[in-house]
């Protein structure tokens, strides 16, 4: 069963469609991909979903119920969580402001102060850092802290764009291994990730979307060595 799934999506900015009639499906409890250059309207869809651009109803269905337009925060109520592109972090606020801010939909303060200390697990480096303006913090760190304040909020869906946009090799490596244990524990994952080959090799499942439109689609380990994948986003040719 599909957790989330698009219709003929379209989203379009003034006259320009970004988005042309996609069709996707993200099956419950799987990490799947969207993959594609810059410009093809990944996070333009991403953000669709989120309820941050106005789509037809119909064109987004989330656990079984059209979502297109619900405004972020009650779809945010209902367990979907964006980790936005840039991070997005409160600058002024410290690790663990920002932190509680992602439970802000919550009155579970038990469970929250429980969750709090799950973050800290995963994000060690958060821990040491918790008192900290989240504004000083590197561009790992916020990565962290973005991804752990999603988590705050307990989604059913977490939708990741560009998790490793202008990190280190380690840093990167250390995010991924976090976004494959949030998804072992259950959590269904729809990431946007530039490094195509990263993408395809933690996900079950992948799309590659050029110019708003979705071109190719499968099982990741199919794409890894489709040819035009290859050519295109891997840096081979045969």
């Amino acid at each position: 069963m599909n957790l989330l799934e698009l219709t003929h999506l379209e989203v379009a900015y003034g006259g320009i469609k970004a988005v042309k009639g996609i069709d996707l499906g993200v099956p419950k409890g799987e990490l799947v991909c969207l993959i594609g250059a810059n410009g093809a309207g990944k996070t333009t869809t991403l953000k669709a979903i989120a309820g941050m651009l106005p789509v037809a109803p119909e064109a987004i269905r989330y656990n079984g119920a059209p979502i297109g337009g619900t405004r972020p925060f009650e779809l945010v109520r209902r367990g979907l969580a964006l980790v936005p592109e840039g991070r997005g972090v409160f600058g002024q606020l410290t690790v663990e402001e920002n932190l509680a801010m992602g439970a802000y939909v919550r009155s579970d303060a038990a469970a929250v102060k429980a969750d709090l200390a799950r973050a800290y697990s995963l994000f060690p480096r958060l821990a040491e850092r918790r008192s900290q303006s989240a504004g000083t913090l590197s561009g790992g760190e916020q990565q962290m802290l973005a991804i752990g304040r999603a988590l705050m909020s307990r989604p059913k869906l977490l939708l990741l764009d560009e998790p490793s946009m202008g990190l280190a090799p380690l840093m990167v490596q250390k995010i991924f291994e976090t976004i494959l244990a949030v998804a072992k524990e259950g959590v269904t994952i729809l990431l946007v990730e530039q490094n195509a080959r990263l993408a395809l090799e933690v996900s079950s499942r992948g799309y590659v979307m050029e110019t708003g439109l979705i071109t190719l689609s499968g099982p990741a380990c199919d794409l890894l060595v489709d040819p035009k994948v290859r050519a295109a986003y891997l840096g081979e040719a045969d």
